[in-house]
């Protein structure tokens, strides 16, 4: 807008006005310079002696160090701008800078240039207004006109670091908090790293707009208790407006302290993702439509009569119904998920489906492509949202391929309830599909690949059905997170006809602490001593401790002895390795809870022993051509 004014007024090529978005460049390169400004060196620093690992100043004295900063970078006079505004844009010349008030004397330039959304800006009306403001003008409010000669490069560059600063970083209510030497490391290095991650798209765009909404709500919060602090000052002391305003002032400074702490956890680049986490994990569902209706929606970027017809015959009217079903048309996949109650199933057309946001599935629904996965696609931009979020009670996914690119979150997290994948390809960009605590997941015919972390990550406490999958090309093919800390439940695994194959690292990791061997060898040293000095407590009791870990192996395993029988190779080998490692860590932890209940005093018989143990179903599996072996364990 303002380069479009500066071309219309014969300035042309010689004249130029950076624009917001164009700072995100200069800003990167050039922070360093309002840094050293801002935040004291330490040699200058005498005064703050134990600030020994980074200089800093206090939010109190960030204004004296910027205008510090201008004195030396800013020319005082003869430079053109635009003064920007929300209504208008007008040409202006720079008489004087009053540097401690980071503000600009100016005049109208000749000829009078002015580009407005209404036409009462006249030159009179301008002058008048300059007038009201004593020709003094916010730096922030000016943008540097180019200039062929290069004298006023470090001036136009000066004024975009402080336009920055003070637009993304500063906070109004900064000086009213600790005024301690630590701005730089309390507020300005969460803060500028919360926004280039926001500009990388690494901050899911949800939390970007609770952000955004809480620093508003905040600055808003904060304008009110200003105000009613001035009042009080002009109130006559212990009279009931006074003691009114105090209760009110108290409120509100609450809700700013509220406001706050909310907005320095997004800031916190760690707390950051924990708060998304749970976020998403709490979604609400909306259950049944009030009208008890179950509806299909259908998807597809264009519609065409053949499609249709063919829509009809095999998906929307197969059977003779005996109710009518309502059908709802969409252009994209997630804002038929986003209209989605429970009980309602979305059928996505061939087409390439091009979403931003998350698939935030809390209601037990099915999403199926109609025909082919490779013909219906679904590619996901935005690098800091997951793509499929399920918190639904039977969630169903099939014959849709899903497209990850420069993520930070999973393709596919469960966090609880019950998801099932069939037919479908998941190219992945960092996890792939996530089963958390307490959640179930089955995944059938799939494809999985490309992730640059686990394919598949096991929680404690979940169950996980893989039956006919491929996952490959990954970091590691499947995780299973440590399961043997007394809070946690063993997972419930089945892994049957699956290829896992060109992964970086193993096939199968179990991931478990360091002291493992050193507390197995000395729970079983410790278990041969209380065997000599055991007092018999019931039958029950003793044929628990009879059970030796090699014939629950063999139990488990027993299954598997046809299969092993007539083809033994590598490939097949590794289920068995994989299940004697999980049972011997599932039984290590039993004799560890055994332990820890022993020296409490109390004795438990173990009647469901065997069923606790042998949660493993490992039959049939390939692993090829992976980078460190079909399974291997991760110490930490």
């Amino acid at each position: 807008m303002a380069d479009g004014l500066l071309a219309a007024g014969g300035l042309g090529s010689q004249a130029m006005v950076p624009q917001p978005e164009r700072t995100g460049w200069a800003v990167e390169e050039s922070t360093a310079p309002l840094e050293k400004a801002l935040f004291q060196d330490e040699d200058s620093c005498s005064d703050c002696s134990n600030h020994d690992k980074r200089a800093d100043c206090k939010a109190s004295e960030v204004r004296e160090f910027t205008a510090e900063f201008l004195e030396k970078v800013l020319e005082p006079s003869g430079w053109r701008a635009v003064w920007h505004t929300n209504v208008f844009e007008v040409l202006v010349e720079v008489t004087d800078v009053d540097f401690a008030a980071l503000k600009a004397v100016v005049r109208l330039a000749n000829p009078y240039l002015c580009e407005s959304q209404v036409s009462t800006f006249t030159l009179d009306c301008m002058n008048e207004l300059l007038d009201l403001k004593e020709h003094r003008l916010p730096l922030q409010e000016l943008w540097v006109v180019f200039d062929d000669s290069g004298v006023f490069d470090q001036t136009a560059l000066a004024v975009e670091h402080v336009r920055f600063f003070y637009q993304n970083i500063w906070r109004s209510w900064d000086e009213e908090e600790e005024d301690e030497y630590d701005y730089f490391v309390r507020c300005v290095e969460p803060r500028l790293r919360l926004h280039y991650d926001i500009l990388e798209d690494r901050v899911p765009s949800g939390l970007i707009v609770d952000y955004r909404n809480l620093l508003s709500q905040c600055e808003d919060s904060y304008r009110k208790f200003l105000n009613l602090r001035s009042s009080l000052s002009n109130c006559n002391s212990d009279s009931e407006q006074e003691n009114i305003s105090m209760v009110e002032g108290l409120k509100l400074y609450s809700e700013m302290e509220q406001l706050k702490q909310k907005l320095k956890l997004i800031e916190n680049p760690l707390l950051r993702y924990v708060f998304g986490y749970q976020k998403n994990s709490n979604i609400q569902a909306k259950g049944i439509r009030p009208n008890g209706q179950k509806v299909t929606h259908v998807v597809s970027s264009t519609m065409m009569t053949g499609l249709l017809r063919s829509l009809l015959r095999d998906r929307l009217c197969q059977e003779p119904c005996k109710e009518e079903t309502e059908i709802q048309f969409h252009s994209d996949p997630l804002s038929a998920i986003n209209a989605c109650y429970e009980g309602d199933t979305v059928i996505v057309c061939p087409g390439h489906y091009m979403v931003h946001g998350t698939f935030a599935i809390a209601d037990s629904i099915e999403l199926e492509g109609y025909g082919l996965p490779d013909d219906i696609v679904i590619e996901k931009r935005g690098k800091g949202d997951t793509f499929v979020d399920c918190t639904g009670a039977d969630i169903k996914i099939s014959s849709i391929k899903f497209i990850q690119h420069d993520a930070v979150e999973g393709i596919l997290i469960i966090h609880r309830g019950k998801t099932t994948l069939e037919n479908c390809v998941l190219q992945c960009e960092t996890t792939g599909v996530t089963v958390r605590t307490s959640a179930e997941f089955l995944m059938k015919n799939s494809d999985l690949y490309g992730a640059k972390g686990a394919g598949i990550e096991i929680y404690p406490g979940s169950k996980c059905t893989l039956s006919d999958n491929g996952i490959h090309h990954c970091k590691e093919g499947i995780l299973i997170k440590d399961f043997l800390d007394e809070h946690y439940d063993i997972p419930k695994i089945s892994m049957v006809n699956n290829v896992i194959h060109n992964n970086e690292g193993y096939g199968v990791v179990l991931v478990k602490p360091t002291i493992f061997s050193d507390l197995q060898e000395n729970v079983q040293d410790e278990t041969e001593e209380n065997r000599a000095l055991k007092i018999p407590t019931s039958e029950e009791a003793d044929t628990a401790e009879r059970v030796d870990l090699e014939e629950l192996i063999q139990c488990t395993t027993g299954k598997m002895e046809l299969y092993a029988r007539s083809n033994l190779s590598e490939q097949v080998e590794g289920n068995c390795e994989i299940v004697n490692e999980l049972v011997a860590a599932s039984t290590q932890k039993g004799q560890m809870k055994k332990k820890r209940l022993s020296e409490l005093g109390i004795t438990q018989a173990d009647d469901n022993l065997m069923s606790q143990e042998m949660f493993v179903s490992i039959v049939g599996n390939q692993f090829k051509w992976n980078g460190k072996g079909s399974f291997g364990t991760f110490l930490f």
